[in-house]
């Protein structure tokens, strides 16, 4: 049986979870075939087999990571069966009763040391916060070391200011990246549709042949360009918001704000245009690959650069992701 429920296994070893690909993602809001509670049966699965294995250790991450509000799941249903398997999941891998020394150092220098028992195990000092001037600019060691028994895990988040001349992507649990294309009108582009007596009419339309632009390639004031953003989702996620700036230089086609659907855009979302930047605030984002666009004119001449895209999630503002840089410049007509 495991083997058989392991060909729909996805591990994700940049993040370590686990997942179970069982193809019906489009039917999320029905309560039964529910994906959350799956995934809870087959951790309860593990954790009767397989504790201490990888498996197990990947489909709680996820299972943890796909909390609506870091809370609850989906009903109060699943909450109880995911609650249930994890715990089965600790008593069986010993996760339950840690007795360890965890010790964190930067560069060498101790910061903080605290022990980790089964009675404080929920209750412990788990934080460790290093602002201003006690981290100077260039590359740091982050160091832990524990002494006794029980899985350690970690998690590090990091702010900064950068003066680098092209920022480059960054993200893990969410990841986007900017795609800039030079439209150019397809000449006497035709289009076939069925007559008013069902014959075969041909009529003009608008059609745009895209061209990938590079860093550092050259408009024309007047040119039309399409901005791509490609996101990808580890987990399903709630209220994220995009912003994507713009470069000084370019102006936006589209000047009112208000909801676009997946046929318009790409991906189901209320987009918001503003003088220096176009956001798109999406209600649910569903695990996987998601696509969004929309179209710039060019119009003063100069050499500007687009900020990165930032992605964030409203109400869990740790999680954030960044696109590259984009470098631009218009000459006159």
């Amino acid at each position: 049986l495991i083997r058989n429920i392991e060909q729909f296994l996805v591990y994700d070893d940049e993040n370590q979870s686990a997942w179970l690909k069982l193809g019906n993602d489009s039917y999320w809001w029905y309560w039964y075939g529910s994906e959350i509670e799956a995934h809870a049966w087959y951790l309860k699965l593990l954790a009767a087999t397989k504790p201490e294995s990888k498996q197990a250790r990947g489909i709680v991450k996820y299972l943890v990571n796909n909390r609506k509000h870091a809370t609850y799941w989906n009903s109060t249903r699943d909450t109880a069966f995911c609650i249930e398997a994890v715990a089965d999941y600790m008593r069986a891998s010993g996760e339950n009763n840690p007795d360890a020394e965890v010790t964190v150092s930067v560069d060498g220098k101790q910061i903080k040391t605290v022990k980790i028992t089964r009675d404080n195990l929920f209750s412990y000092d788990n934080k460790v916060v290093i602002a201003g001037d006690a981290l100077g600019s260039g590359e740091h060691k982050v160091e832990l070391k524990r002494k006794g028994e029980g899985p350690l895990y970690t998690n590090a988040y990091l702010t900064v200011f950068t003066k680098e001349d092209f920022i480059e992507k960054a993200g893990l649990e969410v990841k986007v990246e900017r795609a800039y294309y030079k439209l150019e009108r397809i000449k006497d582009a035709t289009e076939s549709t069925a007559g008013t007596s069902g014959q075969v009419v041909d009529h003009k339309v608008e059609k745009y042949q895209r061209i990938p632009l590079k860093p550092g390639d050259m408009l024309t004031s007047g040119d039309l360009v399409e901005v791509e953003l490609h996101i990808h989702s580890k987990n399903d996620y709630e209220y994220l918001m995009f912003n994507d700036w713009k470069p000084a230089g370019l102006e936006a086609v589209q000047v009112r704000s208000g909801y676009i659907s997946a046929q318009q855009s790409g991906m189901h979302a209320y987009m918001e245009m503003r003088n220096e930047k176009t956001s798109f605030f999406v209600r649910r984002l569903a695990r996987g690959s998601h696509s969004v666009r929309y179209r710039l004119r060019a119009e003063i001449p100069g050499s500007f650069s687009a900020l990165p895209t930032m992605a964030e999630a409203m109400y869990a503002p740790e999680l954030k992701a960044n696109s590259d840089e984009m470098k631009i410049r218009v000459k006159d007509h």
